[in-house]
């Protein structure tokens, strides 16, 4: 059978996400974010075109570098203001069955116990439908609101959230054991007293003791979710995340990075076939290609350069230079602040610039008709070798019902989508396949199912099994 996409819906719990200056279109419903009935019209509306989840990002703290603060983001509602993602997840699964929940969430400022405990829950009441995207936060102003002067080095970042992980899969994993609960109304015990563990953590970063406040929940440890690119990020995909949020600018970008990851997986221990790997993708149909140009026009000018380099971090005001100015001439060679623009040609010029980032035409940007559309996604899942993507919305919910009500059912005819949901599958079910709802075997985490491992040095077990054999 041909590969069938996945499909998430990209959301944040604020005004403008990914696509800014939007939200003043008549047909878009993104000032209710913080009503909850926005959340759970949305969450059934993704159910009856059965995507596999709603992929919520975060960030926690302001993008106020562009223009010395944060007045352009504030003014364009661009990622603040901003809510926690996690606390709309129960309201959209109790109207729900089937959708999925990824959640962003950050090793970096927070510490591991309590947030296991909220996942914990989250996977109980949602019956194992959740997952999470793991992020090590990356605004300097992140920092500033967690007590620090600065941000923490990117690779020290990476180091933290290993040994967050390791702590998480010693509660999520080892605390309890598969029979800890009886629920013995004869006896009075509800726990056997004997299947539950302290986990005496003692590492770099933290000291936790356990045990884990919360009975085991249908996956125990969710969905693992990543977004990566740098070579810590890869090192640490390898290890852990079993979704990438991923993508490139060519073909062959996109198949390195794919690449790399599996060879990862596989230097871990791991099936490298066992990564799913999902790419933001803007798709804007139409029932005819008048229809299309349509949108893409009223589209484009609504679309905020401004917010948009805001969102960039962008240390230049580039829209006080005249268009012909080329960027060499305004960012030195070798300075820090062209790392923020690194994507960008030197030798084009401001208004070529500007021209590129006023909309979102990338590798997987694809704008015709429900043929055209599902000819193009065909490609992404053949040729680059993608399991999924993550739709970024122009409007809410104008994106997903074109999405479900137009490309869903050529999908269909295809073979590329599926019919109906599987009933009472977990997330890393249906990514997997049946049967799987756990952490497999060969994950870094299945190692504290053994009591015995949570005894041993993080150290110890911390080396991939060609490094254990170099030691031994």
């Amino acid at each position: 059978m041909p590969k069938q996409l996945h499909v998430n819906l990209f959301e944040m719990n604020c005004v403008s996400h990914i696509i800014h200056g939007l939200w003043v279109h008549p047909d878009n419903n993104r000032h209710r974010f913080n009503d909850l009935e926005y959340w759970t019209e949305l969450a059934k509306l993704l159910e009856q075109g059965t995507f596999d989840g709603i992929f919520i990002a975060d960030v926690i703290g302001a993008y106020d570098e562009f223009r010395g603060g944060p007045e352009t983001a504030l003014r364009e509602g661009m990622q603040i203001p901003s809510n926690d993602p996690l606390l709309i997840i129960p309201a959209m699964a109790a109207v729900t069955k089937n959708l999925g929940f990824g959640v962003t969430f950050s090793t970096t400022y927070e510490p591991p116990f309590a947030f296991a405990r909220r996942m914990s829950t989250l996977d109980h009441l949602t019956k194992g439908r959740v997952g999470w995207n793991i992020v090590t936060s990356y605004l300097p102003n992140a920092a500033r609101n967690f007590g620090l002067e600065k941000e923490i080095s990117h690779d020290q970042r990476y180091q933290i959230a290993d040994e967050y992980l390791d702590v998480l899969y010693k509660l999520w994993e080892g605390s309890w054991g598969d029979n800890a609960v009886v629920v013995d109304r004869e006896n009075r015990v509800y726990t056997d007293p004997s299947k539950v563990r302290y986990i005496n953590h003692v590492g770099e970063n933290y000291k936790v003791a356990g045990p884990h406040l919360c009975q085991p929940s249908l996956q125990r440890t969710p969905l693992l979710f990543q977004a990566t690119g740098s070579a810590a990020g890869i090192e640490f995909a390898g290890r852990h995340a079993e979704a990438i949020f991923t993508g490139g600018s060519s073909l062959v970008e996109v198949q390195t990075n794919i690449q790399a990851i599996r060879d990862k997986a596989q230097e871990h221990g791991r099936d490298p076939s066992s990564v799913k790997f999902f790419v933001p993708a803007s798709v804007i149909v139409g029932r005819t290609d008048e229809e299309v140009e349509a949108k893409l026009k009223e589209y484009r000018e609504l679309h905020s350069i401004d917010a948009s380099l805001a969102h960039m971090q962008s240390p230049i005001d580039f829209t006080q230079y005249p268009r012909e100015t080329k960027l060499r001439d305004l960012v030195a060679k070798g300075d820090q602040s062209w790392g923020l623009l690194r994507w960008v040609n030197s030798d084009e010029t401001v208004g070529e610039l500007i021209d590129k980032i006023s909309f979102r035409q990338d590798r997987f940007f694809v704008a015709g008709t429900p043929e055209h559309v599902a000819d193009t996604i065909e490609r992404w899942l053949d040729e680059d070798g993608i399991d999924g993507i993550n739709l970024i919305q122009y409007l809410s919910y104008g994106t997903a019902k074109d999405f479900i009500e137009l490309v869903v059912p050529e999908l269909r005819r295809r073979g590329r989508y599926r019919e109906q949901y599987t009933e009472g599958e977990t997330l890393r079910e249906r990514f997997f396949g049946q049967g799987q709802a756990r952490l497999p075997d060969n994950h870094f985490g299945a190692r504290y199912r053994n009591p015995e491992n949570l005894k041993q040095p993080a150290e110890a077990l911390n080396l991939s099994p060609q490094k254990q054999e170099a030691v031994a």
